[in-house]
């Protein structure tokens, strides 16, 4: 890789699309293929771990939890390198090692081969991950970026919807065998490595410097920063792996069917908000779109640790999407805006590694306090939920208030 100099973001007129870039777009799609590979997979994949290989449940949250934990650290290194090197070759990187992931699964006969694929999956979202948003927001301005996120987050989530389905008409098609569409997962995959060949980045000129350590730097990033990542890297010590979250539907009785439209159904929604919670993050400021996201995870997390009724499940997934359209966009908005141009990918790579080493965490506790039903793990985690979300949108609306106070104080103090 060649070690480049930043430019300056090229300028945005009123009159331009401003935004809506081409990047944004390219990106959008590639992020909707390799999801339609995976999403493709993930409904089924706690079915082929426990009823087709034979593990039993607490395997599950170890395959996630490890998984995204592997990421984690991908997501650290790849941060630093995605401000020091050219980023459309990190990103073309990570999601051919998504393709190879799914590969291996296809091939798995035993559950520690579909361990090795996650982890290889995984190893590539963390590739790609921080590179890619920084990429993606680009010359787009900070006021914008909400929507920016918001928009990439529908696509990438509308191939969630369209994996699945594809996944339930092979279901069928081929006579309630799962093995088959670990091998149809991996077609969409390997279209979004080569989508990547149509994503722009300027050509800069190489700086003469001696490279450094990958992850120097991380020590400049501001204290606000810090202080935020702090918050978020506590709540994802309570958000678990959403393959859980399918063995409680199973458990409460879904079929293997009602359990892939279920899935649907959660990504419809997670899809449909996405774009209007970016929006409202830009309107709002995103900490207080994420508190709200907060508590439609606690609605989610402690009804379905509740609830034996299938339609009150089905209510309770969308309520779950909310949360993450809330939350997974916006909270990139969110740091984005906390860091200069210099230090956009690292950022991202910090954000998102801490939340996949908390994912890993919750995916083993919550994996070994299943005990069945996986009631109490999800009462537990939905309670913190609501505990944090109390605290963050107070927080918020204390800011809020400050900044409306202040103005007025400066002109009774020159009155």
């Amino acid at each position: 890789m060649t070690r480049t100099r930043r430019e300056p973001p090229a300028p945005t007129t009123a009159g331009s699309r401003g935004w809506l870039s081409r990047n944004l777009l390219v990106l959008s799609g590639v992020s909707f293929l390799q999801d339609a590979a995976s999403e493709l997979l993930y409904p089924i994949m706690p079915i082929f771990l426990t009823a087709v290989l034979g593990a039993p449940a607490a395997v599950v949250g170890l395959v996630e939890g490890l998984a995204e934990g592997a990421a984690a650290l991908t997501k650290l290194a790849a941060g630093g390198l995605g401000d020091r090197y050219r980023r459309r070759p990190l990103i073309a990187a990570g999601y051919g090692l998504a393709a190879v992931g799914k590969v291996l699964i296809a091939l798995a006969v035993v559950w520690p081969v579909v361990l090795a694929g996650r982890v290889v999956d995984r190893l590539g979202k963390g590739m790609r991950g921080a590179p890619r948003d920084a990429l993606l927001v680009d010359g787009i301005p900070p006021a914008a970026r909400g929507r920016a996120f918001g928009l990439h987050r529908t696509a990438d989530t509308l191939g969630a919807v369209v994996g699945p389905l594809i996944g339930l008409a092979g279901y069928e098609l081929l006579h309630h065998r799962i093995r088959p569409l670990l091998a149809i997962a991996v077609v969409p995959a390997v279209l979004s490595v080569l989508l990547v060949a149509a994503v722009r980045e300027r050509t800069r000129p190489p700086a003469g410097a001696k490279a450094r350590p990958t992850l120097r730097g991380a020590n400049r990033l501001p204290a606000r920063f810090w202080r935020i990542m702090a918050v978020l890297a506590a709540f994802a010590l309570v958000n678990f792996p959403d393959a859980l979250l399918l063995l409680r539907l199973r458990a409460i009785g879904f079929s293997v069917t009602a359990l892939i439209l279920a899935y649907v159904t959660y990504n419809l929604v997670y899809a449909a908000a996405s774009y209007p919670a970016g929006l409202l993050a830009d309107r709002w400021r995103p900490p207080r779109v994420f508190g709200l996201g907060l508590i439609f995870f606690a609605v989610g997390y402690v009804g379905l640790g509740l609830v034996h009724s299938h339609p009150a499940a089905w209510a309770l997934l969308a309520a779950y999407g909310l949360f993450t359209a809330c939350t997974d966009g916006v909270g990139k908005a969110w740091i984005s805006g906390l860091v200069g141009a210099d230090f956009q990918a690292r950022a991202q790579g910090v954000y998102q590694a801490l939340s996949g080493f908390g994912v890993l965490v919750a995916g083993i506790w919550a994996g070994l306090a299943w005990r069945g039903d996986g009631r109490l793990p999800l009462i537990l985690s939905g309670t913190a939920a609501a505990i944090l979300a109390a605290v963050l949108l107070a927080a918020s609306s204390r800011r809020a208030r400050d900044r409306h106070a202040a103005p007025h104080r400066a002109l009774d103090s020159r009155a």
